[in-house]
């Protein structure tokens, strides 16, 4: 019999799938766009989901067989491989061959409450570390690699930080200081999720006493995608009403009954919004963002067929605005709810009249794909890309009001504070900088990330916002498992929060500003006291974190956990009252 041989093609088209089922949507255009995908002689629809990793966990098991036959291992041996690459070696090592061991009942109960035993005598210990002392820390995780919407790292993080204080760390535009970063790798090595391994968290045992931990009961489980959940948001005008987006070409609205909690709180009836077209499928059509309009009476969804559609808060398909020439990054509703901003892998933002769906002004300054937008006013916004540089523009101008240069890396992220004064940007070249439009160069860099740095908020404080009477401050997520608090008065680090263990993709603040969640791979939700930087309530949930939010009331938090392994992908809503 002869064997079935793979063809180029096949293992082109299934390299291509993989990317984008795994959320390498650069790397997918790229590499379709090599191999001339479009004209592969093979039919999309007959290629199931996860088809290059069920060939490859086949090929694995193949060569466990193959391995055990060589070297006449018994059935009731276990081998322990450092790396699956070792199943190519002629032959295993005796040491890794070891005797199965069947734990005691007890043991198991006890293994549950205390992953980590090494750790258990820092249950008590703070969660934080301020600006001015800063010990070195070792994070270590058991994943093969990380994957999201659109960036990616590894999350092996083995070194230490930088012991370098804060007010050395973050400059000045006034002082001189080289931007180069040394022994910071050219790129980061890009690896998925789907082959993420079943683990607990290494600082599950540092998480603090048992009341800080949300005990499942207290958690709502909005099941309903099969894919990953990228993106969530409240409505900011009914606080009981979710909104989510996934790469299963659907985003869902969840309207939750008032005053449930828990498994009662589940919708019977979410809101399905399909971005894929029946005749064609619904390949290619992920949900990547979206964003509720401020009445909350509309909601836009961007998606990677490259169009932005708008929808009733019923779930009624209102405009497709289909101008784009590639997948929408970035989508934003100006203050009034006139203008929708969107930007794109075609290198353009566009904003669009809503009123007639059509497009009132693109901009094309970027030379790579536009990663963020964000509005500072009506009328005026920042872009951000991949070409390192931020651009900001004023509706009915054709040239940028500013071209901020500085960034060594991938702009991932831009935010205007709630005045309108400072934008703050964030990059894979492991810096945060805060921009003004008084002056050319930044106006503080800070340097104490280890590794890319993926988002950034402001809290709703300060100026401009209804406690006018509070401080601003700035909040960045990092690959390097750590979040920092900034005061960007005096360009310090007010806190260091250090309990996730895997990349931090998300943070967001409490309407009050109080309290900062955060969300990581690690599968854990934290939620931080912004005053002091303590661990307040946490969540270990059952998959990776793409994205957090809180409601506009401030008594719920929203989470995207998503489990290519065990295939779950839940929305969940935590009550902070309780």
């Amino acid at each position: 019999m002869n064997s079935r041989v793979l063809t180029s093609d096949e293992v082109n088209f299934m390299i291509y799938r993989y990317l984008q089922e795994s959320g390498f949507k650069h790397s997918a255009f790229t590499f379709g766009s090599e191999c001339n995908i479009q004209n592969c002689p093979i039919n999309g629809s007959e290629v199931p989901p996860g088809a290059l990793i069920s060939f490859l966990q086949k090929g694995i098991q193949f060569l466990e067989v193959e391995t055990r036959l060589k070297s006449k291992i018994n059935t009731s041996d276990n081998i322990k491989y450092d790396s699956v690459f070792e199943l190519l070696l002629p032959e295993i090592p005796k040491e890794k061959l070891f005797v199965r061991n069947i734990p005691k009942q007890n043991d198991l109960l006890l293994s549950k409450e205390v992953p980590n035993q090494q750790q258990s005598s820092n249950v008590t210990n703070s969660s934080i570390t301020s600006s001015s002392s800063i010990p070195q820390t070792t994070t270590t995780t058991t994943t093969t690699g990380k994957t999201s919407r659109r960036k990616n790292s590894t999350a092996t993080t083995n070194e230490k930080p930088s012991t370098t204080s804060s007010t050395t760390r973050s400059t000045s535009s006034n002082n001189t200081a080289s931007t180069t970063n040394n022994g910071r790798p050219n790129k980061k090595q890009k690896q998925t999720a789907m082959d993420e391994e079943e683990i607990i968290p290494n600082n599950a045992t540092n998480l603090g006493t048992t009341e800080e931990i949300i005990p499942e009961e207290l958690v709502t489980k909005l099941k309903g995608h099969s894919h990953e959940v990228f993106i969530c948001s409240w409505n900011p005008a009914r606080s009981n009403v979710l909104a989510s987006g996934s790469g299963d070409s659907t985003a869902r609205i969840w309207e939750l009954p008032p005053g449930e909690i828990g498994a009662r709180a589940v919708p019977l009836n979410p809101i399905v919004l399909h971005h894929g077209d029946e005749k064609d499928g619904a390949t290619s059509k992920d949900v990547t963002t979206l964003d509720w309009s401020g009445d909350g009476k509309k909601l836009a969804t961007g998606s990677y067929d490259g169009k932005a559609r708008i929808w009733t808060d019923k779930g009624e398909l209102k405009c497709t605005l289909d101008q784009h020439r590639g997948p929408i990054f970035s989508l934003k509703w100006n203050k009034a709810g006139n203008y929708l901003l969107s930007g794109s892998v075609d290198y353009t933002a566009i904003v669009w009249d809503v009123a007639t769906a059509s497009v009132k002004q693109q901009f094309s300054n970027h030379s790579a794909p536009t990663l963020d937008v964000d509005w500072r006013n009506n009328t005026t916004f920042a872009t951000c890309s991949t070409d390192k540089m931020i651009y900001v523009y004023e509706l009915g101008k054709k040239d940028p009001l500013r071209a901020f240069a500085g960034h060594e890396d991938e702009v991932n992220a831009i935010r205007w504070n709630p005045s309108g004064t400072l934008l703050a940007s964030c990059s894979d070249d492991f810096t945060a900088k805060i921009w003004s439009m008084d002056k050319q160069q930044c106006v503080w860099d800070f340097r104490e990330h280890t590794k890319e740095i993926y988002t950034i908020k402001w809290s709703p404080t300060g100026p401009g916002t209804e406690y006018p009477n509070k401080n601003v401050v700035l909040a960045s997520a990092s690959f390097d498992a750590t979040i920092k608090i900034w005061d960007v008065t005096y360009g310090k680090c007010l806190y260091s929060l250090t309990k996730h263990s895997d990349p931090v993709y998300s943070v967001a603040f409490s309407p009050d500003g109080k309290f900062l969640a955060s969300g990581s791979f690690d599968r854990c939700l934290h939620i931080w006291s912004v005053a002091d930087g303590k661990l307040v309530k946490t969540y270990n949930g059952s998959g990776s974190i793409f994205e957090v939010c809180w409601n506009s009331t401030g008594d719920k938090v929203a989470a995207c956990f998503s489990n290519s392994i065990t295939e779950e992908f839940n929305v969940c809503v935590l009550d902070f009252r309780y």
